[in-house]
């Protein structure tokens, strides 16, 4: 168990430290049951906004795992960036590493089934795009002797990950990839790749397996498996997780729980995996907690407002 803190919910200690390279957005989200068709106007139930991005929602849910942890991104010299920045400094993220630029921070609109938990998203990338390999080969040889595990995802630009990429297989850091948005990718990129986890839909587009079961899934993974990756986690929803690498596959069920917004989740459980795996948790134990945290970020409304602390993944577990 890590031990937490009762005021802020973070974790005390942090025998673990990870990076995060990726896209820094304020999220603007809207609540509405059914969601309008194209050309319809409906009155929705709630608005919420906040700190978002796949990148910062690593860097949160890493955060509250227990893993020290640095952000390498971009935001604008605007009210949403110094919202963001302050939002990451509030849960212990190392902000050093953020570069302020001219123009707008990017942002996210999030429509939300307010009956289903299930979104849509349009994302404005605006200030991630000026996250350059420079900048990010700078950062990692900089943290690379503290910080053994690094979180990417592909909201910012493809030289981007393809230089994450090459640094942590130079500097020999372990590299979990959160190929989302999906697109195609160079081969070059998975060399790098300690660790990938698509979900089902990522999978298919990038390997053109369909995923519709375990066996489908593991098919998907070894697609992974063949261009260099040790380990590819295929997270599959409320249908569970398959998990492929050297120890064979191994199907693992999902947490039964009510989603009431799906936002973040699958970064929730890529940051906690980041983290475990920095602690040095062993992998079924690692796996487990991601899962376990993953689930709970569906049963809160928001992107990082829904992550969940060390402690509250403690509390859940044990009651299981």
């Amino acid at each position: 168990m890590i031990a937490t803190t009762g005021g802020a919910g973070r974790a005390a200690t942090r025998p673990g430290a990870v990076v995060v390279v990726g896209s820094i957005n304020v999220d603007l989200t809207v609540a509405a049951s059914p969601l309008p068709r194209p050309g319809e106007t409906l009155t929705g139930s709630s608005f919420a906004s906040g700190l978002g991005g796949k990148g910062a929602n690593q860097a949160v849910a890493a955060a509250r795992a227990g893993a020290t942890t640095s952000m390498v991104g971009a935001v604008g010299r605007d009210t949403f960036g110094t919202l963001a920045l302050d939002a990451l400094r509030a849960d212990g993220v190392d902000v050093d590493w953020v570069e302020e630029v001219d123009g707008p921070t990017g942002v996210a609109h999030i429509r939300v089934d307010a009956r289903t938990g299930e979104n849509s998203i349009v994302i404005v990338p605006e200030a991630n795009g000026a996250l350059t390999p420079a900048r990010v080969e700078e950062s990692l040889r900089e943290l690379a002797p503290s910080s053994p595990v690094v979180l990417l995802q592909l909201e910012t630009p493809l030289e981007v990950a393809l230089a994450t990429a090459r640094a942590c297989s130079e500097l020999g850091l372990k590299l979990v990839l959160d190929p989302a948005p999906a697109a195609p990718l160079p081969d070059e990129i998975w060399e790098g790749v300690w660790l990938a986890c698509p979900n089902e839909t990522e999978a298919e587009l990038l390997t053109g397996t369909r995923v519709t079961d375990v066996r489908s899934a593991e098919r998907a993974a070894r697609w992974f498996s063949e261009r260099g990756v040790r380990q590819v986690v295929v997270t599959r929803g409320g249908r569970g997780t398959v998990v492929v690498g050297p120890g064979g596959t191994s199907d693992i069920p999902a947490f039964g729980v009510t989603p009431v917004d799906t936002t973040a989740a699958g970064d929730t459980f890529a940051g906690a995996l980041g983290a475990a795996v920095a602690a040095g948790l062993a992998w079924p134990v690692a796996l487990r907690r991601a899962a376990a945290a993953g689930a709970l970020a569906t049963t809160k409304p928001g992107a990082t407002s829904s992550i969940p602390t060390a402690a509250e993944v403690d509390a859940y577990l044990k009651g299981r």
